[in-house]
């Protein structure tokens, strides 16, 4: 878990299992909306 905590933390991660983000929400005691952003890809073209 620490491990993944620093990977998302240091902006490194591409994806992340769900379960991931439920022992952190569960942990923070918040909802996935408290604590994640949409940032468009400055790189890709829609």
């Amino acid at each position: 878990m620490m491990v993944n905590l620093s990977i998302l933390k240091n902006g490194k991660a591409k994806a992340f299992r769900l379960l991931i983000l439920e022992a952190i929400c569960n942990a923070l005691e918040c909802q996935p909306g408290d604590i994640l952003e949409y940032r468009p890809d400055q790189d890709s073209e829609v």
